[in-house]
């Protein structure tokens, strides 16, 4: 049987609204246009080729469609995040009894703090964001649980964006897309190292599937750019999600099922 790539995804939440927020402003979410934004999303993906999992809103968690930040999913375990704010640790049990069925599962413990978005990976390599979501303990014991398996972690400063991932993208063939103001780009050393057109920095979230690019409407240039690299870039609307300091990465856990 030939192995098949997986996205997990959760509806939104209708409490999204109250979703937490770092630098952004609150505005007031339209629910339904974020869930047709989602459901776009999903659809794109299945026409890449994934088989996209869709699990229930969780009215209790605001942030549950967020799969990315409880678990960092490679090819051989998942490593269970406690994440770095209070309110959404319970995401990370739900998530882990759908994983379960596909990985092992090692738990993250106190002291450490991690969201997965803050986790970039690069083929072997796990680059993590020391961010306002992920401490220095977190990422020490994820460089524990992932070193068995021939992974190596290099902690990146993060400052002015939620996550690593919102200022960084792995957009293949040892090339990251980086917005240096809220990056040190110089953790990335051995790659190439794209930049985000000047105004369009949170274009720097951007989703790789195969050989497509997911970009963000609104960002023409970074677009553009990525589609020189030889990339069949598409354009989603996710500006309602947004609004939530959501990127084309945190909506999904991407991984190979054999």
């Amino acid at each position: 049987m030939q192995p098949m790539w997986m996205a997990i995804t959760r509806e939104v939440s209708p409490t999204i609204g109250r979703c937490e927020l770092t630098h952004f402003k609150r505005e007031a979410i339209d629910v339904e246009r974020a869930r047709a934004q989602h459901h776009a999303y999903r659809e794109c993906l299945r026409r890449l080729g994934l088989e996209v999992m869709e699990l229930p809103a969780e009215p209790d968690y605001p942030d549950a469609m967020f799969v990315e930040d409880p678990a960092v999913v490679l090819d051989e375990v998942a490593v269970i995040a406690r994440m770095g704010v209070e309110s959404r640790r319970g995401e990370a049990e739900l998530l882990a009894r759908v994983l379960k069925e596909y990985r092992p599962l090692q738990r993250m413990s106190e002291p450490a703090t991690l969201d997965g978005g803050d986790v970039l990976r690069a083929e072997r390599t796990l680059y993590v964001g020391l961010s306002a979501r992920t401490n220095a303990a977190g990422i020490r014991q994820l460089a524990a649980e992932t070193k068995p398996f021939g992974y190596r972690v290099r902690p990146v400063t993060v400052s002015g964006c939620l996550h690593l991932k919102s200022g960084a993208s792995w957009v293949g063939e040892e090339t990251v897309l980086v917005h240096r103001p809220w990056v040190d780009a110089e953790a990335f050393r051995g790659l190439r190292v794209i930049d985000v057109p000047e105004g369009e920095e949170q274009g720097a979230n951007v989703l790789l599937v195969g050989n497509t690019v997911l970009v963000a409407e609104g960002f023409p240039r970074t677009a553009e750019s990525l589609g020189k690299l030889g990339r069949e870039v598409r354009t989603l609307g996710i500006g309602e999600l947004m609004k939530a300091e959501a990127g084309l990465t945190c909506s999904s856990v991407i991984f190979r099922v054999e």
